[in-house]
Protein backbone atom coordinates (compact mmCIF):
# COMPACT_ATOMS: atom_id res chain seq x y z
CA UNK A 1 0.00 0.00 0.00
CA UNK A 2 1.17 3.53 -1.11
CA UNK A 3 1.85 6.17 2.24
CA UNK A 4 0.20 9.12 0.06
CA UNK A 5 0.57 11.10 3.22
CA UNK A 6 3.72 10.87 3.27
CA UNK A 7 3.90 11.64 -1.10
CA UNK A 8 1.91 14.49 -0.40
CA UNK A 9 4.08 16.20 2.43
CA UNK A 10 7.14 15.32 -0.06
CA UNK A 11 5.22 16.86 -2.57
CA UNK A 12 4.25 20.19 -0.61
CA UNK A 13 7.63 20.69 0.79
CA UNK A 14 9.13 20.76 -2.77
CA UNK A 15 6.31 23.22 -3.93
CA UNK A 16 7.13 25.47 -1.04
CA UNK A 17 10.73 25.69 -2.53
CA UNK A 18 9.25 26.94 -5.34
CA UNK A 19 11.19 30.98 -4.98
CA UNK A 20 14.80 29.12 -5.29
CA UNK A 21 14.35 29.14 -9.26
CA UNK A 22 14.44 33.11 -8.94
CA UNK A 23 16.68 36.07 -8.06
CA UNK A 24 15.78 38.94 -5.81
CA UNK A 25 13.90 40.54 -8.09
CA UNK A 26 12.19 37.83 -9.84
CA UNK A 27 14.09 37.07 -13.11
CA UNK A 28 14.06 33.24 -13.41
CA UNK A 29 17.53 31.85 -12.62
CA UNK A 30 18.73 29.44 -15.64
CA UNK A 31 17.03 26.25 -16.19
CA UNK A 32 18.62 23.13 -15.10
CA UNK A 33 16.86 20.78 -17.75
CA UNK A 34 18.96 17.20 -18.19
CA UNK A 35 21.08 16.29 -21.34
CA UNK A 36 19.32 12.90 -20.86
CA UNK A 37 17.58 12.80 -23.93
CA UNK A 38 15.14 10.50 -22.39
CA UNK A 39 13.87 12.88 -20.04
CA UNK A 40 11.85 16.15 -20.89
CA UNK A 41 12.69 18.90 -20.89
CA UNK A 42 15.52 18.41 -21.43
CA UNK A 43 18.72 20.56 -23.12
CA UNK A 44 17.71 19.97 -26.76
CA UNK A 45 13.43 20.50 -26.30
CA UNK A 46 12.03 22.09 -23.08
CA UNK A 47 8.62 23.79 -24.40
CA UNK A 48 5.66 22.61 -25.32
CA UNK A 49 4.67 21.65 -29.05
CA UNK A 50 8.08 21.25 -30.19
CA UNK A 51 8.72 18.70 -32.95
CA UNK A 52 11.26 17.34 -31.08
CA UNK A 53 8.38 15.38 -28.79
CA UNK A 54 6.81 13.84 -31.28
CA UNK A 55 9.97 12.67 -33.59
CA UNK A 56 11.02 11.46 -29.97
CA UNK A 57 7.87 10.29 -28.21
CA UNK A 58 9.05 6.59 -27.99
CA UNK A 59 11.85 7.23 -26.44
CA UNK A 60 10.83 9.20 -23.59
CA UNK A 61 10.54 7.65 -19.82
CA UNK A 62 9.79 10.57 -18.21
CA UNK A 63 7.87 14.18 -18.26
CA UNK A 64 8.70 16.44 -16.05
CA UNK A 65 6.43 19.37 -16.48
CA UNK A 66 7.00 22.78 -14.92
CA UNK A 67 3.45 24.61 -13.46
CA UNK A 68 2.84 28.43 -12.94
CA UNK A 69 0.04 27.88 -10.37
CA UNK A 70 -1.78 31.09 -9.65
CA UNK A 71 -4.18 31.67 -6.55
CA UNK A 72 -6.93 34.49 -7.29
CA UNK A 73 -9.12 33.97 -4.01
CA UNK A 74 -9.53 36.47 -1.43
CA UNK A 75 -9.38 35.98 2.21
CA UNK A 76 -7.93 32.23 1.65
CA UNK A 77 -5.74 30.92 4.88
CA UNK A 78 -2.28 31.20 4.31
CA UNK A 79 -0.77 27.74 2.90
CA UNK A 80 -3.73 26.52 1.67
CA UNK A 81 -3.54 27.18 -2.21
CA UNK A 82 0.08 25.65 -2.00
CA UNK A 83 -1.84 22.16 -0.60
CA UNK A 84 -4.32 22.03 -3.10
CA UNK A 85 -1.75 22.84 -5.82
CA UNK A 86 0.68 20.24 -4.13
CA UNK A 87 -2.22 17.49 -3.40
CA UNK A 88 -3.62 17.45 -7.06
CA UNK A 89 0.29 16.84 -8.09
CA UNK A 90 0.50 14.24 -5.70
CA UNK A 91 -2.12 12.61 -7.17
CA UNK A 92 -1.57 13.53 -10.79
CA UNK A 93 1.88 11.96 -10.74
CA UNK A 94 0.85 8.75 -9.06
CA UNK A 95 -1.99 8.36 -11.24
CA UNK A 96 1.28 8.01 -14.57
CA UNK A 97 2.31 4.86 -12.71
CA UNK A 98 1.30 2.07 -15.40
CA UNK A 99 -0.82 -0.73 -13.78
CA UNK A 100 0.63 1.31 -10.49
CA UNK A 101 -2.08 -0.27 -8.17
CA UNK A 102 -0.87 -3.51 -8.96
CA UNK A 103 2.74 -3.20 -9.40
CA UNK A 104 4.91 -1.37 -6.64
CA UNK A 105 7.26 -0.66 -8.39
CA UNK A 106 5.64 1.29 -11.36
CA UNK A 107 7.77 4.50 -12.25
CA UNK A 108 5.58 7.57 -12.53
CA UNK A 109 5.87 9.02 -16.02
CA UNK A 110 4.79 12.45 -15.09
CA UNK A 111 6.57 14.80 -12.39
CA UNK A 112 4.88 17.68 -12.50
CA UNK A 113 5.99 20.07 -10.14
CA UNK A 114 5.73 23.99 -8.95
CA UNK A 115 7.86 26.71 -11.07
CA UNK A 116 6.50 29.82 -9.98
CA UNK A 117 3.50 30.37 -7.54
CA UNK A 118 1.71 33.88 -7.52
CA UNK A 119 -1.10 35.40 -5.01
CA UNK A 120 -3.18 37.82 -5.84
CA UNK A 121 -5.49 38.49 -3.27
CA UNK A 122 -6.16 41.85 -2.84
CA UNK A 123 -4.25 43.51 -0.47
CA UNK A 124 -6.07 45.95 1.34
CA UNK A 125 -8.98 43.64 2.13
CA UNK A 126 -11.55 41.52 0.25
CA UNK A 127 -13.74 43.33 -2.21
CA UNK A 128 -15.13 40.26 -3.05
CA UNK A 129 -14.28 36.17 -2.78
CA UNK A 130 -12.34 36.46 -6.46
CA UNK A 131 -9.50 39.08 -6.70
CA UNK A 132 -9.96 42.03 -8.37
CA UNK A 133 -6.45 41.29 -10.64
CA UNK A 134 -8.70 37.83 -11.86
CA UNK A 135 -9.41 38.66 -15.72
CA UNK A 136 -12.55 38.93 -16.54
CA UNK A 137 -14.45 39.68 -19.93
CA UNK A 138 -16.42 42.41 -20.73
CA UNK A 139 -19.41 40.48 -22.18
CA UNK A 140 -20.04 36.74 -20.61
CA UNK A 141 -20.28 34.22 -23.01
CA UNK A 142 -23.25 32.58 -24.02
CA UNK A 143 -22.94 29.67 -21.30
CA UNK A 144 -22.58 32.36 -19.09
CA UNK A 145 -18.75 32.14 -18.52
CA UNK A 146 -17.54 35.29 -17.54
CA UNK A 147 -13.74 34.80 -17.20
CA UNK A 148 -11.04 35.93 -19.67
CA UNK A 149 -8.81 33.31 -20.90
CA UNK A 150 -7.14 35.82 -23.39
CA UNK A 151 -6.55 37.99 -20.45
CA UNK A 152 -3.80 35.79 -18.53
CA UNK A 153 -1.44 36.65 -21.98
CA UNK A 154 -1.58 40.41 -21.86
CA UNK A 155 1.43 42.39 -20.74
CA UNK A 156 -0.70 43.91 -18.06
CA UNK A 157 -0.79 40.24 -16.50
CA UNK A 158 2.82 39.89 -17.27
CA UNK A 159 2.79 41.99 -14.66
CA UNK A 160 1.16 39.99 -12.42
CA UNK A 161 2.79 37.49 -12.74
CA UNK A 162 6.05 39.06 -12.14
CA UNK A 163 8.67 37.02 -14.13
CA UNK A 164 11.12 39.94 -15.14
CA UNK A 165 12.73 39.65 -18.42
CA UNK A 166 16.25 38.08 -17.63
CA UNK A 167 17.69 39.95 -20.91
CA UNK A 168 15.67 43.28 -20.10
CA UNK A 169 14.69 43.67 -16.11
CA UNK A 170 12.74 46.50 -16.52
CA UNK A 171 9.89 44.48 -18.11
CA UNK A 172 8.03 40.93 -17.19
CA UNK A 173 7.66 38.38 -20.15
CA UNK A 174 4.01 37.81 -21.09
CA UNK A 175 2.44 34.17 -20.40
CA UNK A 176 3.08 33.28 -24.36
CA UNK A 177 7.26 34.40 -23.64
CA UNK A 178 7.37 32.27 -21.00
CA UNK A 179 5.51 29.24 -22.29
CA UNK A 180 8.13 29.36 -25.85
CA UNK A 181 11.02 29.64 -23.48
CA UNK A 182 9.93 26.32 -21.25
CA UNK A 183 9.75 27.81 -18.27
CA UNK A 184 6.13 27.33 -17.93
CA UNK A 185 4.07 24.37 -19.27
CA UNK A 186 0.59 23.80 -17.98
CA UNK A 187 -1.21 26.65 -15.61
CA UNK A 188 -3.57 25.91 -12.49
CA UNK A 189 -4.88 28.45 -10.97
CA UNK A 190 -7.62 28.42 -7.90
CA UNK A 191 -10.98 30.92 -7.84
CA UNK A 192 -13.70 31.00 -6.45
CA UNK A 193 -17.63 29.80 -7.42
CA UNK A 194 -19.54 32.99 -7.81
CA UNK A 195 -22.40 34.66 -9.30
CA UNK A 196 -19.87 37.15 -10.44
CA UNK A 197 -17.23 35.21 -12.46
CA UNK A 198 -17.49 31.85 -13.45
CA UNK A 199 -14.91 29.71 -15.51
CA UNK A 200 -14.84 26.30 -17.51
CA UNK A 201 -13.00 23.47 -16.09
CA UNK A 202 -10.09 23.13 -18.09
CA UNK A 203 -9.06 24.61 -21.52
CA UNK A 204 -6.47 24.07 -24.42
CA UNK A 205 -5.94 25.37 -27.57
CA UNK A 206 -3.70 22.78 -29.27
CA UNK A 207 -2.04 22.28 -32.59
CA UNK A 208 -3.55 19.77 -35.36
CA UNK A 209 -1.67 16.87 -36.34
CA UNK A 210 -2.01 14.41 -39.10
CA UNK A 211 -1.99 10.78 -38.98
CA UNK A 212 1.85 10.39 -38.78
CA UNK A 213 2.09 12.51 -35.76
CA UNK A 214 3.35 15.73 -38.28
CA UNK A 215 1.95 18.96 -36.94
CA UNK A 216 0.13 20.67 -39.78
CA UNK A 217 0.97 24.01 -40.82
CA UNK A 218 -1.06 26.73 -39.50
CA UNK A 219 -4.06 24.35 -37.78
CA UNK A 220 -5.13 24.69 -34.19
CA UNK A 221 -8.52 23.52 -32.43
CA UNK A 222 -9.95 23.67 -29.04
CA UNK A 223 -9.21 21.03 -27.26
CA UNK A 224 -10.32 21.01 -23.50
CA UNK A 225 -13.64 20.76 -21.86
CA UNK A 226 -14.70 23.59 -23.52
CA UNK A 227 -13.01 27.08 -24.58
CA UNK A 228 -13.00 30.79 -25.29
CA UNK A 229 -13.30 31.83 -28.70
CA UNK A 230 -11.53 35.02 -28.01
CA UNK A 231 -8.60 32.94 -26.52
CA UNK A 232 -5.50 33.64 -28.99
CA UNK A 233 -3.38 30.65 -30.09
CA UNK A 234 0.28 31.35 -29.49
CA UNK A 235 1.75 28.95 -31.41
CA UNK A 236 1.74 26.05 -28.46
CA UNK A 237 -0.39 24.32 -26.73
CA UNK A 238 -1.13 25.40 -22.97
CA UNK A 239 -3.72 23.74 -20.34
CA UNK A 240 -5.31 26.40 -18.71
CA UNK A 241 -6.81 24.52 -15.60
CA UNK A 242 -8.99 26.36 -12.90
CA UNK A 243 -9.93 25.14 -9.42
CA UNK A 244 -12.67 25.85 -7.25
CA UNK A 245 -10.88 26.12 -3.42
CA UNK A 246 -14.18 24.47 -2.19
CA UNK A 247 -13.30 21.01 -3.98
CA UNK A 248 -10.41 19.35 -3.68
CA UNK A 249 -7.97 17.02 -5.56
CA UNK A 250 -10.38 14.51 -6.98
CA UNK A 251 -12.53 17.31 -8.61
CA UNK A 252 -9.19 18.73 -10.30
CA UNK A 253 -8.24 15.34 -11.76
CA UNK A 254 -12.00 15.50 -13.26
CA UNK A 255 -11.00 18.65 -14.77
CA UNK A 256 -7.78 16.73 -16.06
CA UNK A 257 -9.87 13.66 -17.32
CA UNK A 258 -12.39 16.17 -19.38
CA UNK A 259 -9.88 17.71 -20.58
CA UNK A 260 -7.69 14.68 -21.94
CA UNK A 261 -11.29 13.59 -23.02
CA UNK A 262 -11.99 17.74 -25.51
CA UNK A 263 -8.39 16.03 -26.61
CA UNK A 264 -9.72 13.18 -27.86
CA UNK A 265 -12.97 15.03 -29.40
CA UNK A 266 -10.63 17.31 -31.03
CA UNK A 267 -9.05 15.15 -33.25
CA UNK A 268 -6.10 16.85 -33.33
CA UNK A 269 -4.15 13.51 -32.78
CA UNK A 270 -5.95 11.02 -34.80
CA UNK A 271 -4.26 8.08 -33.51
CA UNK A 272 -5.39 9.41 -29.87
CA UNK A 273 -8.68 9.48 -30.73
CA UNK A 274 -8.82 6.65 -32.70
CA UNK A 275 -7.90 4.30 -29.31
CA UNK A 276 -9.13 6.53 -26.51
CA UNK A 277 -12.46 6.51 -28.18
CA UNK A 278 -12.39 2.56 -27.87
CA UNK A 279 -11.00 2.66 -24.31
CA UNK A 280 -13.29 5.16 -23.24
CA UNK A 281 -16.69 3.71 -24.54
CA UNK A 282 -17.04 6.66 -27.08
CA UNK A 283 -17.74 3.83 -29.46
CA UNK A 284 -21.34 2.50 -28.33
CA UNK A 285 -22.95 3.23 -31.41
CA UNK A 286 -20.85 1.14 -33.26
CA UNK A 287 -20.34 -1.87 -30.78
CA UNK A 288 -23.87 -1.84 -29.82
CA UNK A 289 -25.74 -0.26 -32.82
CA UNK A 290 -27.29 2.42 -29.73
CA UNK A 291 -28.26 5.67 -30.92
CA UNK A 292 -25.82 7.83 -29.00
CA UNK A 293 -21.98 7.01 -28.74
CA UNK A 294 -21.34 6.88 -25.47
CA UNK A 295 -23.37 7.20 -21.95
CA UNK A 296 -22.86 10.51 -21.21
CA UNK A 297 -26.29 11.01 -23.34
CA UNK A 298 -28.06 9.43 -20.05
CA UNK A 299 -28.39 12.93 -18.35
CA UNK A 300 -31.89 13.15 -16.56
CA UNK A 301 -34.31 11.35 -14.83
CA UNK A 302 -34.98 7.70 -15.98
CA UNK A 303 -31.92 7.53 -17.91
CA UNK A 304 -29.16 4.92 -16.59
CA UNK A 305 -27.97 1.59 -16.69
CA UNK A 306 -28.98 -1.82 -14.86
CA UNK A 307 -27.03 -4.61 -14.70
CA UNK A 308 -28.89 -7.91 -14.05
CA UNK A 309 -25.85 -10.01 -14.12
CA UNK A 310 -22.04 -9.43 -14.85
CA UNK A 311 -22.31 -10.17 -18.76
CA UNK A 312 -25.57 -7.98 -19.18
CA UNK A 313 -26.59 -4.27 -19.50
CA UNK A 314 -30.43 -3.05 -19.88
CA UNK A 315 -29.80 0.66 -21.03
CA UNK A 316 -32.57 2.90 -20.33
CA UNK A 317 -33.81 6.33 -21.63
CA UNK A 318 -37.11 7.24 -20.51
CA UNK A 319 -39.55 4.51 -21.74
CA UNK A 320 -36.80 3.33 -24.70
CA UNK A 321 -34.80 0.23 -23.49
CA UNK A 322 -31.58 -1.33 -25.24
CA UNK A 323 -30.73 -5.26 -24.01
CA UNK A 324 -27.14 -5.85 -24.67
CA UNK A 325 -25.89 -9.13 -24.08
CA UNK A 326 -22.55 -10.53 -23.96
CA UNK A 327 -21.65 -7.10 -22.59
CA UNK A 328 -18.40 -5.75 -20.69
CA UNK A 329 -16.95 -2.47 -20.53
CA UNK A 330 -14.24 -1.17 -21.97
CA UNK A 331 -12.28 1.52 -19.97
CA UNK A 332 -14.95 3.79 -19.19
CA UNK A 333 -15.21 7.47 -18.87
CA UNK A 334 -14.57 10.28 -16.55
CA UNK A 335 -18.23 9.93 -15.49
CA UNK A 336 -18.77 6.54 -15.73
CA UNK A 337 -16.47 3.46 -14.38
CA UNK A 338 -16.72 0.14 -15.30
CA UNK A 339 -20.03 -1.01 -13.96
CA UNK A 340 -21.98 2.96 -13.60
CA UNK A 341 -25.46 2.77 -13.17
CA UNK A 342 -25.02 6.94 -13.80
CA UNK A 343 -23.32 9.98 -13.83
CA UNK A 344 -20.51 9.62 -10.84
CA UNK A 345 -21.37 6.51 -9.75
CA UNK A 346 -18.44 5.13 -8.41
CA UNK A 347 -20.01 3.06 -5.43
CA UNK A 348 -21.46 0.28 -7.34
CA UNK A 349 -20.38 -3.07 -5.84
CA UNK A 350 -22.39 -5.01 -8.35
CA UNK A 351 -20.10 -6.81 -10.52
CA UNK A 352 -19.82 -6.61 -14.63
CA UNK A 353 -17.16 -7.70 -16.96
CA UNK A 354 -14.51 -5.42 -18.16
CA UNK A 355 -11.23 -5.60 -20.19
CA UNK A 356 -10.14 -2.29 -18.22
CA UNK A 357 -6.99 -4.40 -16.67
CA UNK A 358 -6.11 -5.75 -19.69
CA UNK A 359 -6.87 -3.37 -22.24
CA UNK A 360 -5.68 -4.96 -25.67
CA UNK A 361 -3.01 -6.28 -23.75
CA UNK A 362 -4.47 -10.28 -25.49
CA UNK A 363 -4.34 -12.42 -21.96
CA UNK A 364 -7.34 -14.05 -22.79
CA UNK A 365 -8.34 -17.52 -24.83
CA UNK A 366 -7.32 -16.96 -28.34
CA UNK A 367 -5.58 -13.64 -27.25
CA UNK A 368 -8.76 -11.77 -26.89
CA UNK A 369 -9.01 -9.22 -23.85
CA UNK A 370 -8.75 -10.79 -20.18
CA UNK A 371 -12.50 -10.27 -19.27
CA UNK A 372 -13.03 -10.04 -15.50
CA UNK A 373 -15.67 -9.29 -12.65
CA UNK A 374 -15.35 -5.42 -12.14
CA UNK A 375 -15.86 -3.86 -9.05
CA UNK A 376 -15.45 -1.01 -6.96
CA UNK A 377 -13.80 -2.25 -4.57
CA UNK A 378 -10.17 -1.76 -6.24
CA UNK A 379 -10.89 2.23 -5.63
CA UNK A 380 -11.00 2.11 -2.18
CA UNK A 381 -6.93 2.37 -1.89
CA UNK A 382 -7.08 5.62 -3.66
CA UNK A 383 -9.77 7.18 -0.95
CA UNK A 384 -7.22 9.26 0.57
CA UNK A 385 -5.21 10.38 -2.44
CA UNK A 386 -8.24 11.79 -4.20
CA UNK A 387 -11.05 11.56 -1.95
CA UNK A 388 -13.75 13.92 -3.23
CA UNK A 389 -15.53 13.87 -6.95
CA UNK A 390 -14.51 11.47 -8.87
CA UNK A 391 -11.29 11.21 -7.92
CA UNK A 392 -10.37 7.59 -6.49
CA UNK A 393 -11.88 5.96 -10.11
CA UNK A 394 -9.73 8.98 -12.23
CA UNK A 395 -6.42 7.70 -10.60
CA UNK A 396 -7.06 3.96 -11.27
CA UNK A 397 -8.82 4.71 -14.91
CA UNK A 398 -5.44 7.21 -15.54
CA UNK A 399 -3.42 4.24 -14.56
CA UNK A 400 -4.60 2.00 -16.89
CA UNK A 401 -4.26 4.05 -20.26
CA UNK A 402 -0.90 2.81 -22.02
CA UNK A 403 1.53 4.58 -20.31
CA UNK A 404 5.28 3.99 -20.08
CA UNK A 405 6.03 0.25 -21.06
CA UNK A 406 2.82 -0.48 -21.49
CA UNK A 407 1.77 -3.92 -22.58
CA UNK A 408 -0.88 -2.95 -25.19
CA UNK A 409 -1.00 -2.88 -29.18
CA UNK A 410 -2.31 -0.95 -32.16
CA UNK A 411 -4.56 -2.57 -34.96
CA UNK A 412 -1.27 -3.37 -36.67
CA UNK A 413 0.04 -5.48 -33.66
CA UNK A 414 2.60 -2.60 -32.81
CA UNK A 415 3.18 -1.67 -29.51
CA UNK A 416 0.93 0.98 -28.57
CA UNK A 417 2.29 4.32 -27.53
CA UNK A 418 2.54 5.92 -24.39
CA UNK A 419 -0.36 8.53 -24.17
CA UNK A 420 1.42 10.55 -21.70
CA UNK A 421 3.44 12.92 -24.52
CA UNK A 422 0.53 13.79 -26.43
CA UNK A 423 -0.33 16.19 -23.59
CA UNK A 424 2.58 18.33 -24.51
CA UNK A 425 2.06 17.96 -28.44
Amino acid sequence: MRDYKRLQQETLQQTLRWQQNFEPDGAPKPLRDPSDLTLWPNTVSRANSDEWIPRNHDRIRQMRPRLLCINFVNGLEPGRAERIFSDLITALNESSRYHGYKDPRAPRFLEYSVWRYVDLQDPDGIRGRNSSATPRRKTPLPNGISGSYDGFFTEAFAERIGVRDPNDRKRFLTLKELVDAGYVHEVWFLGAADNIISWLECVEIKPRYDANFRRIPGEYVQAGNGGDPEQRFIGRSLRLNMLNYERGVGCGMENLGHALEGTAHSNCIPYFREYFYEYGMFDLDQRFGLPFNSYYYLWGEDKGIEYPDERTAIVRDGEKRWTLTDYYATGGNVHFPPNGRRHYDQDNTQPVLSTIEDWRIGSGRGGADLKRPWTNAVLEQYRDLAPDCMGRWLVYWRQNMPGYRNKSRDKQGKPMKNWWPFLFY
